[in-house]
């Protein structure tokens, strides 16, 4: 068996076994959690490796704590939400102090460590928790908000997925066939206008399919769309700058045939911030 042909079957197996994963998660909210904290916890520790790679000294076990603390605090609000129950306000508050407790802590635990950077040690360990954690902590409240706030329903967060990864295949379709003018040559050669642009269009396809199914409105779901779809290209290019930087091709081997969690996640990172504001200006 050659090389490539293994690699394309590794590849198959393992995106299948991906997709089953997600398809899982979309049945409750408690499966939808786990899934979002698994990406929360081995993207941080992929990251973690990413920026030792790059020369800083982040504090691991600190920037760990503070994402899974903040993303469970963000979680007993979500559930009562999502379950028409009164929230647990109370946990999640004492989770966002320990939280702020845990970043403070950082500026401490470096004043005794011997490092000739503390400042990009500390820099390094605080956008571990901006970059993994705060953006899946956001993505727990997205379908809730695509409902109106009403009810959690798996189809929503399975459309948004669909979203990205509209964007994601109809770009590199168009790229390869159409691709002439670079978007961001430094950073990622292979990316063009013309896929750029042809993404946009899969994704606000993918939108529009969503805003039918699920009976949304389509002014909505194009502007989400568009949102995601521009903010996901971002996304993946902004972990392809962490990467370069480091001198690394993959963030790590947690899939195989597909490199790290935040290689096949990264898009979903950005775009939550940009999502979550979207959807708060035109819902609330």
């Amino acid at each position: 068996m050659s090389d490539k042909l293994k690699n394309f079957l590794v590849r198959t197996a393992s995106g299948a076994v991906m997709l089953a994963v997600v398809l899982g998660a979309a049945t409750s909210i408690y499966t939808y959690a786990i899934l979002l904290l698994l990406i929360t916890v081995v993207g941080m520790w992929e990251y973690f490796k990413i920026a030792a790679a790059a020369g800083c000294q982040p504090q691991r076990v600190v920037g760990m704590v503070a994402g899974i603390v903040l993303f469970v605090a963000s979680f007993f609000l979500f559930e009562g939400l999502a379950t028409a129950s009164r929230p647990d306000a109370d946990m999640a508050f004492g989770g966002f102090i320990y939280v702020l407790m845990l970043i403070g802590s950082s500026f401490v635990v470096e004043l005794f460590k011997v490092s000739e950077t503390p400042l990009r040690n500390i820099a390094s360990t605080l956008l571990g928790v901006v970059y993994v954690a705060l953006p899946m902590s956001l993505m727990l409240f997205i379908p809730l908000m695509l409902s109106g706030g009403v009810w959690w329903y798996g189809w929503y967060f399975l459309f948004y997925l669909f979203i990205v990864w509209g964007n994601d295949v109809f770009a590199y379709l168009v790229g390869i066939t159409l691709g002439r003018h670079r978007l961001c040559e430094r950073i990622s050669p292979k990316k063009s206008w013309e896929g750029f642009f042809g993404g946009v269009a899969g994704a606000m396809g993918v939108g529009t399919l969503g805003a039918w199914l699920l009976d949304g409105s389509y002014a909505l779901w194009l502007g989400l769309a568009a949102v995601v779809a521009i903010s996901s290209v971002f996304g993946d290019l902004a972990e392809s700058m962490f990467k370069r930087e480091a001198g690394i091709k993959d963030s790590g081997n947690f899939i195989p045939g597909h490199g790290g969690m935040l290689d096949r996640f990264d898009a979903l990172l950005l775009s939550s911030f940009f999502a979550f504001a979207y959807l708060a200006i035109m819902l609330f």
